[in-house]
């Protein structure tokens, strides 16, 4: 989620530049079917907020009428006494707690040569080599921080993840290190379970069964409880989209670990998605291949045989969120000059479980050379109030956009925090983009450095 695109740097300068105003997109593709059957589509936003505002504080400009809360930064210390609040915050989810709390679990995507790694704790800590991990934030119903803790330690780059139906979150190793590599003691590239009240009843216990990959997300069907996951492989033949068939579906916390069987998507005659540029385009009969060695003990999982038809594989595998009887995912992007069949600035692709039928919803570019402003789609979610929020992720100034019903981008937030220098300006990227289960508060992180937000204003439909 972290890797940059040097190539898009000059465009995001100008954008930058150009700040928020008339910001705009062109892509095809009917922008209100992501949204169908959601909450979101019930009080979908049709038009964006006013023109962002200058924080006088330098770290988060918003539409007037809206008003930020920093909850957490990076190298203060926990307010567990465990250490300091760990670098790198990445992806995030907002739990229901009891009297109006919200319980948030933030990932820390450290990988060995991190300058804040997660503290370790004893009973919550996988390999003490690794620095990645998740904290954990209480909040009361005004977003005061009632406790800050470490929720899980000993992981490595902990990249995004989701929720469960039983309110827990699962965090995704973007890594697939073995042990011996980088100084880690325990093999990597795993799923792990992390209770948001308290940690201790999930500890550290690896998913073995659901795969050794670099993951990036997961979704959850809510009927059947197959868990789909997305895999951001950076080097060719690129990322497979798998599922899991758990032994115990919808078994409840720590049921996961009772196994299961993975999975790999193949799309009949399509050996790469990103060869895929018409929206509408639809493929019945999607086919779903036992995962030779999920383990990946001598070879990566996108590597293996999968027999003579192959497999189907994609670029920048990303977001994964369910909707609508449906599992919708992305791609940020695809580059021929990297190594994938053709080019493109992001898809959103559905997959229908009942009809085995994948659609490609919307795609950017590159044919207009327009896409998401600045960059192509990365960490999303749905909006209860407002459509969806894209967080960029690249080179040059960074926001949080919204995109509406009718397919019209809108800047929801800037980051004002430079981490480069004055000659040659950069921002953390957003990340971890989420919603309180009110819909009152959107949360959001800064990945570097290291800042968690809470949100607030007149959200509307």
């Amino acid at each position: 989620m972290s890797e940059t695109a040097s190539s898009s740097a000059s465009r995001r300068q100008v954008l930058a530049r150009a700040g928020a105003l008339g910001v705009g997109v062109a892509f095809a593709g009917s922008v209100s079917e992501i949204f169908a059957g959601t909450a979101a589509a019930q009080g979908l936003g049709r038009s964006g907020y006013r023109p962002l505002v200058p924080d006088p504080d330098g770290l988060l400009d918003l539409p007037k009428g809206f008003r930020y809360k920093v909850l957490s930064r990076e190298g203060r210390p926990l307010r567990s006494g465990e250490g300091k609040v760990p670098s790198n915050h990445d992806g995030m989810g907002a739990f229901r707690g009891h009297h109006g709390r919200v319980h948030l679990v933030r990932n820390h995507e450290n990988r060995h040569t991190a300058k804040l790694g997660v503290p370790t704790v004893a009973g919550l800590t996988y390999d003490p080599a690794a620095k990645g991990g998740c904290t954990a934030i209480a909040l009361d119903g005004r977003n005061n921080v009632l406790g800050e803790r470490v929720a899980i330690a000993g992981t490595a780059v902990n990249c995004a993840g989701g929720p469960t139906p039983w309110n827990t979150w699962l965090t995704c190793e973007e890594n697939e290190d073995k042990a011996g590599t980088n100084g880690y003691t325990k093999d990597h590239g795993f799923i792990f379970e992390v209770d948001p009240v308290d940690p201790h009843r999930s500890g550290a216990v690896p998913l073995t069964a659901m795969g050794r990959f670099q993951h990036e997300a997961i979704a959850v069907d809510p009927r059947s409880g197959i868990v789909y996951e997305t895999e951001d492989a950076f080097d060719r033949p690129f990322g497979l989209f798998y599922r899991f068939l758990p032994e115990k579906p919808l078994g409840g916390p720590g049921s996961l670990r009772a196994g299961g069987a993975l999975e790999a998507m193949r799309v009949p005659g399509v050996p790469d998605l990103s060869v895929v540029q018409e929206t509408g385009a639809s493929f019945s009969g999607v086919e779903w291949v036992p995962v030779p060695d999920p383990l990946a003990e001598e070879t990566p999982i996108r590597l293996q045989d999968f027999g003579r038809k192959g497999i189907t594989h994609a670029q920048k595998l990303e977001g994964c969120y369910w909707g609508d009887n449906a599992v919708y995912f992305v791609s940020s992007f695809a580059r021929s000059a990297e190594g994938s069949a053709a080019d493109h600035f992001g898809q959103v692709w559905k997959y229908e479980p009942q009809k085995r039928r994948l659609t490609l919803v919307v795609v950017f570019g590159p044919s207009t050379d327009i896409q998401l402003p600045g960059e192509s789609p990365d960490n999303i979610c749905l909006a209860p109030r407002g459509g969806l929020m894209v967080c960029e992720d690249g080179n040059g100034a960074q926001h949080v956009y919204g995109l509406t019903k009718r397919g019209e981008v809108y800047a929801m937030a800037r980051g004002r925090q430079n981490i480069g220098t004055p000659e040659e300006p950069e921002w953390g990227e957003f990340a971890g983009v989420t919603f309180s289960p009110d819909c009152a508060t959107m949360y959001v992180n800064c990945y570097t450095p290291g800042t968690t937000f809470a949100v607030t204003g007149p959200f509307h439909g």
